[in-house]
């Protein structure tokens, strides 16, 4: 079986990783780039690392004639864009990974209050953690790619949230992303010279990743949860290494939590249980979100390290491994490079 994909948000960094991905994957032919910028130019000239493998021309979208051509359609626009015709691509047939915020979240009004008010608040979408919502996805229509912090954060702590092990009031997320997650387009933040030699802390108390790291963490508890999370920015390209600080409710030993671990994600052919702290250069580059701990016997304090690829695990490798989902592939397919290092 073979799917014909498009791509909408064709110039960007999330377009660029999902044509790079999905022009190896063996049941997907590429139909279309669309794009409001770039028009006219081919994907190649955009993007030079894809001379020769993908050169379809970016072309303005008609949004109801791509959800008639295409199987799948990846939207990678800016959060607040993707509300305006994601219901047009549902009419025509075809079945839509968002990468963006528009559809994460179950309260519509938390997405308001973080982002702008919603265009199309009835269109309801699947959150797409592979590894908390598979069966969902499978059959799905509208999957809502995960951000690329929420990812590692989650996966971090699932387990122990699942079962009850920490103070859940009490969940402290420091994390630190490489440039690349503020996009493609230049700005004063991630011009070289102010980030090269700099680390900045940003949005501490007040990121619109928080909201939904929370929902996720309180659908695995039963109740809510409000973590503390603070991100960072500092002088890498791609990567997420996030560090969350937890605090058991009971003594516990390194063999056992390995083994609820290694329990709780056995089989899941992207998240790899580590002996060792990881680190962004064993997943760099690829669809891994590795996890490690270290433990504070002295005061039942548990570091929970995870690693990822913000634009692969983090943005497009997760959105195409959703896909692999909704239409029976292999998980893993297209989806199998080791990560490069160094």
């Amino acid at each position: 079986m073979t799917v014909t994909a498009a791509v909408v948000g064709a110039s960007g960094y999330a377009g660029v990783e999902l044509f790079r991905l999905l022009v190896g994957h063996p049941e997907v032919k590429l139909v279309g780039a669309y794009d409001i910028r770039n028009v006219g130019k081919r994907v190649s000239e955009v993007h030079p690392n894809l001379r020769g493998l993908v050169d379809l021309r970016i072309v303005k979208p008609d949004y109801a004639k791509i959800g008639k051509q295409a199987d799948i359609v990846f939207v990678a626009t800016p959060h607040g864009i993707a509300m305006k015709f994601v219901p047009k691509l549902l009419k025509g047939g075809a079945k839509v990974v968002d990468l963006s915020a528009d559809y994460r979240f179950e309260n519509v009004r938390v997405f308001e209050r973080y982002y702008v008010k919603h265009e199309s608040p009835r269109v309801k979408a699947v959150y797409g953690l592979p590894e908390l919502h598979r069966a969902r996805i499978k059959h799905a229509k509208l999957v809502a790619s995960p951000g690329c912090y929420p990812t590692a954060a989650i996966l971090s702590v699932a387990p122990l949230i699942k079962r009850r092990l920490i103070d859940l009031d009490h969940i402290i997320i420091d994390a630190k992303t490489g440039t690349s997650g503020a996009g493609a387009a230049p700005g004063e933040i991630t011009h070289h010279p102010i980030t090269g030699a700099n680390i900045r802390a940003y949005a501490a108390t007040t990121h619109r990743h928080a909201p939904e790291i929370d929902q996720e963490l309180s659908k695995l508890a039963g109740r809510k949860i409000k973590a503390h999370f603070t991100p960072h920015l500092i002088p890498i390209v791609r990567g997420i290494l996030s560090t969350t600080h937890v605090f058991l409710r009971k003594p516990t030993s390194v063999k056992a939590l390995l083994g609820l671990y290694r329990k709780f994600y056995e089989g899941e052919p992207f998240v790899r249980v580590l002996e060792e702290l990881p680190e962004v250069n064993f997943v760099v580059g690829s669809n891994y979100c590795d996890i490690g701990f270290e433990l504070d016997a002295r005061s039942d304090r548990l570091v929970v390290v995870a690693a990822i690829d913000n634009l692969i695990k983090g943005a497009s490798g997760q959105a195409i491994q959703n896909m692999n989902l909704m239409f029976g592939f292999d998980e893993a397919r297209g989806l199998e490079a080791p990560a490069l290092r160094p």
